[in-house]
């Protein structure tokens, strides 16, 4: 986003290098608000260094009323968080309700929460774009159970609800100049996956997309005027970037 000329809000809950919980692991997960607030500083762009927690509502607005107090609003709204706590890969049978609340409190409740306190300033300044990543998981059921080829019903339940956003947006909003779609990421290989595929011995054994595959995609959105035309819809990422050629091309070949 940087490179496409955008200074850019980093939020998250890691400030700085080093104190990222792995949660799916031990130790700490690479990656910062203020290692991405320098990367996009050396892009000569203004980086806004943001701090919230999904599960922390007022940190949720303390974050949107310091973007807002600094720039006025935003252009762009990429909600990219979710949950990496217990509950993603629970059996069925096995969750509670208060897993339950936690799930959709993370992924639905936050961004809902952090959209509605951007929005009135989008429609103020006459329109905007709201990028929602949404999963797999949310359009299709697991292959397998959880833990043997599948994944969580808490987990894709809250995805599924938190799908339902864009094209709500679309439709109340639209007309207004909102602008809201579905990234459906397919398989990214994040740091925080690459950690853990050494930290269990599984280096090398699942390959996918680089996350700048998604980033080029969403890129492309908020800046092709072209893209207006797919509001509310859901775009997935691996196909599009290809079939545009947003981004060179990572898969393997023989």
């Amino acid at each position: 986003m940087a490179e496409a000329g955008f200074d850019v809000a980093v939020a998250a809950r890691t400030r700085l290098e080093g104190e990222g919980r792995n949660e799916a692991g031990s130790g700490s997960l690479p990656g910062s608000v203020a290692g991405t607030c320098a990367l996009v500083e050396e892009r000569g762009r203004t980086a806004l260094p943001v701090y919230l927690d999904l599960l922390d509502a007022a940190s949720i607005s303390a974050a949107a009323d310091t973007v807002t107090a600094a720039w006025g609003g935003v252009d762009v709204l990429v909600n990219n968080a979710v949950h990496t706590g217990l509950g993603s890969m629970t059996l069925l049978a096995d969750i509670t309700p208060a897993l339950m609340r936690t799930k959709f409190e993370a992924n639905v409740v936050a961004q809902l929460q952090l959209t509605q306190a951007l929005l009135p300033g989008m429609l103020q300044q006459g329109g905007g774009f709201i990028v929602n990543m949404s999963s797999a998981v949310a359009l299709t059921d697991p292959p397998a159970p959880a833990g043997q080829g599948g994944w969580g019903f808490a987990y894709a339940m809250s995805k599924g609800a938190f799908h339902r956003l864009a094209g709500f947006l679309a439709v109340e909003h639209g007309p207004e100049g909102i602008v809201a779609f579905n990234i459906e990421p397919g398989f990214v290989v994040t740091e925080a996956m690459e950690v853990n595929a050494r930290e269990h011995g599984l280096e090398g054994h699942y390959s996918g997309a680089p996350p700048s595959v998604p980033a080029a995609v969403i890129t492309w959105l908020v800046t092709d005027p072209a893209a207006r035309e797919l509001n509310g819809q859901t775009i997935r990422a691996q196909k599009f970037a290809l079939e545009r050629g947003l981004h060179p091309d990572w898969r393997q070949r023989p």
